[in-house]
């Protein structure tokens, strides 16, 4: 799979997301910039390997909220508590990590506000899916913050997915071409929701979805600056590898023993590699809420009014 290579940022992007870009996040390019040319010869400036590492720096920074969630879970994973309950302290701790995301103006008030609509959407799908009746994993250790038996802290855990796109969109000045139109998409987000609670019941259609998603985002690529020239990738791939990472970062989790699917409750065991696909069905829902927020740049390739 090659990438392509632009000379500048198409036109249309500029100064739509570059313009909301987070003080922290303008002082971290130029600090990129600045090393760059003071470390490198204008021969390495710019190659494969530098932008790799600035591909994985940026990334990183994307990761601001889910990793510093993350962080949080492995540590708390080392203590015992007795004052206050782990998952109560979890809670705590994601709200303030999005406090602070605010203060500093890493992320706006909307795009939280378009996050936090997929954490509610995902705390639902949490209540359903722990009821004793259902039982597709479960939280085994007590709190007070929490709804049924789903820790509030939970919702943070998808709001982080959500977060990540949000922050990948700014600082990577994301853009698409060949983007289905958005009734599709929307569609897509709906019917793969539903049927995360639908194929306990009755026929799972997440096999078809997938030939869907296939369909209508085969076209579609994702634009991107690394460093001063802007690259492209099937759209399809960047679903494929975020999910992939979503699934290490599912079993950091479950090794935690923050939650339990069934085959862990006695020794902890590698989370099935089927349940990236569960995570790239949810990514899609994440992607699609946060799209709604950044229309401007999912039709690059076409007149928008």
């Amino acid at each position: 799979m090659s990438f392509s290579f632009y000379s500048s940022v198409h036109p249309k992007n500029r100064g739509g997301l570059s313009s909301n870009e987070a003080p922290i996040d303008v002082y971290f390019n130029q600090l990129i910039i600045y090393w760059s040319e003071r470390l490198l010869s204008p021969d390495l400036r710019g190659g494969r390997l530098h932008e790799f590492l600035i591909f994985g720096i940026k990334q990183a920074r994307a990761t601001s909220f889910g990793g510093s969630l993350l962080a949080l879970i492995l540590l708390t994973s080392f203590f015992e508590f007795s004052i206050i309950a782990r998952y109560d302290l979890l809670f705590l701790g994601a709200i303030f990590i999005q406090i602070m995301l605010l203060i500093l103006k890493i992320e706006t008030w909307k795009e939280t506000q378009v996050i936090l609509v997929f954490h509610v959407v995902a705390t639902l799908m949490e209540l359903f899916k722990t009821h004793p009746s259902i039982g597709s994993w479960q939280y085994p250790e007590a709190c007070f913050f929490k709804i049924g038996n789903v820790p509030l802290f939970t919702g943070f855990m998808y709001s982080a997915v959500g977060s990540f796109i949000a922050r990948s969109w700014k600082i990577m000045k994301l853009r698409y071409t060949n983007y289905p139109p958005l009734p599709v998409t929307i569609f897509l987000a709906i019917a793969i929701y539903i049927n995360f609670f639908t194929h306990h019941f009755m026929y799972d259609f997440r096999y078809l979805l997938f030939g869907l998603i296939g369909l209508f985002y085969f076209k579609t690529q994702v634009h991107f600056m690394i460093y001063r020239k802007e690259r492209k990738m099937p759209m399809l791939l960047s679903f494929v590898l975020i999910s992939f990472f979503l699934w290490l970062a599912e079993n950091a989790g479950t090794y935690a023993n923050v939650w339990q699917y069934p085959n862990q409750a006695e020794v902890w065991q590698l989370v099935s590699f089927g349940k990236m696909g569960a995570w790239f069905l949810l990514m899609i829902v994440s992607f699609v809420l946060v799209s709604l927020h950044q229309k401007h740049t999912l039709f690059t390739d076409r007149q928008i009014n």
